[in-house]
């Protein structure tokens, strides 16, 4: 099958599933801490917000044009906002004030494109990580570091190439690192251990799950508490598999023989099932996990999420599938509720917020509003962003960075432009 786009994981841009993972106290709940927010499961705690967009869509309060190369999405904590980019031949990581004013920036590693421009764009992927006053950033290439979350101040940095034997996949590395208290979490893949664990304070290896050796894709990690034990999720290519928090364990494996070409939505965990899917024709399933055991539930190819992600809301899963424009699936069932594929309804990214669907699409950067509702489609409002970014020219890149709607504001963006509108007056 022939590739047709770059996975964009943080997403940005790329994966994305269901965790349940507790919020830190450190935390506020209009925080939004990483990638999909602290459960990374794509929905905002906001509400009170607008159900019905004018014709020229909700105002514009900044626009910030210097995020360079890249597909991450936006990390928001205690009134700052953390993104990731390629900018001067270097990934960075850099710190926006409350409106849009870059306050610092800070170098994660070398720039993806020095290897991994594809035709499909360059620049980080992953989303930042914030905890505990510490910024976790990953480059395409595998570099990660933690980083002071006031100054930027590199606190340390390792390679999951060089220093655990990763493999960077084609696309480059699209993971958000996974904080879990002491832990921050990654996937570098490979025969030394695909899963690794690492004291967040000082970077030092806690574990590696040595006895699974799948190559890294383009998921983010999530944390589920089944029975009590804690375990985090991850999907590779051909394999859905849990790991115990505490040693690296492998817990349990599910086949996935319907992956190919790349994986990126990262895995829904929901009361002791797990919803997956991917791209490329794929399909979707859900898995019961028990213990050391993952039974199938159901298997089909209602949803066919490439890399625009799916939310759960009330027992229903809302996603673009490739070939059937946004789709309603019951979770329990797998049956299609719903399909919509209307104008700008094609393919994109999905996230959710006070009973609403905020919509991306990937191609012509409209962005429209639509009631999270299984029984019918409705949409409340539609609108182009501003502007498109020049930096996609001559690639075959789309707008993959997924929405993120916090504090009543709604941030988009399209490579080197962050746009910030207001959702709630």
């Amino acid at each position: 099958m022939t590739t047709r786009y770059p996975l964009i994981s943080a997403l940005t841009a790329l994966a994305f599933f269901i965790g349940s993972s507790s919020l830190p106290a450190s935390e506020k709940a209009t925080d939004w801490p990483t990638w999909r927010g602290a459960a990374r499961d794509g929905k905002s705690p906001d509400t009170g917000l607008v159900k019905e967009w004018p014709k020229e869509g909700p105002k514009l309060l900044w626009t910030f044009e210097k995020a360079g190369k890249g597909y991450s999405s936006p990390a928001l904590v205690g009134g700052k906002i953390y993104l990731t980019g390629s900018r001067s031949g270097k990934a960075e990581l850099f710190c926006l004030d409350a409106d849009g004013k870059e306050l610092w920036s800070a170098p994660i590693g070398v720039d993806s494109e020095k290897g991994y421009n594809t035709g499909w764009g360059a620049g980080t992927r992953g989303a930042p990580t914030v905890s505990d006053g510490m910024v976790f950033a990953m480059s395409a290439n595998g570099e990660i570091g933690c980083f002071d979350a006031s100054d930027g101040k590199r606190i340390w940095s390792k390679d999951l190439v060089k220093d655990f034997g990763g493999a960077i996949p084609s696309w480059g590395y699209s993971e958000s690192p996974l904080v879990d208290g002491v832990k921050v979490v990654v996937t570098p893949g490979g025969n030394q251990g695909a899963i690794v664990a690492m004291d967040k304070k000082t970077g030092k290896e806690l574990w590696r799950s040595k006895d699974l050796k799948d190559g890294a894709q383009y998921s983010s990690l999530v944390v589920a508490e089944v029975k009590g034990n804690r375990q985090y999720i991850q999907l590779f290519m051909n394999t859905l598999a849990g790991v115990n928090a505490d040693n690296g364990e492998v817990l349990w494996k599910s086949a996935w023989p319907e992956g190919r070409t790349a994986v990126i939505p990262t895995p829904v965990y929901h009361e002791g099932s797990v919803y997956m899917t991917s791209g490329y024709g794929s399909g979707c399933k859900l898995v019961k996990i028990d213990g050391d055991k993952a039974e199938d539930v159901w298997e089909n190819k209602v949803m066919k999420n490439h890399h625009g992600g799916v939310v759960l809301v009330d027992g229903h899963i809302y996603g673009f599938s490739d070939g059937g424009g946004l789709v309603c699936q019951e979770l329990a069932t797998g049956k299609q509720k719903w399909s919509q594929r209307g104008e700008g309804s094609q393919k994109g990214s999905v996230h959710y917020a006070d009973g609403m669907l905020y919509c991306m699409d990937e191609e012509a950067g409209s962005v429209f509003l639509a009631e999270a509702n299984p029984d019918k489609y409705t949409e409340h409002g539609r609108f182009e962003i501003p502007r498109q970014t020049k930096l996609r020219e001559g690639t075959n890149g789309k707008i993959w960075t997924h929405p993120v709607v916090i504090g009543g504001k709604l941030y988009l963006r399209d490579q080197d432009l962050l746009f910030c509108f207001d959702v709630k007056s």
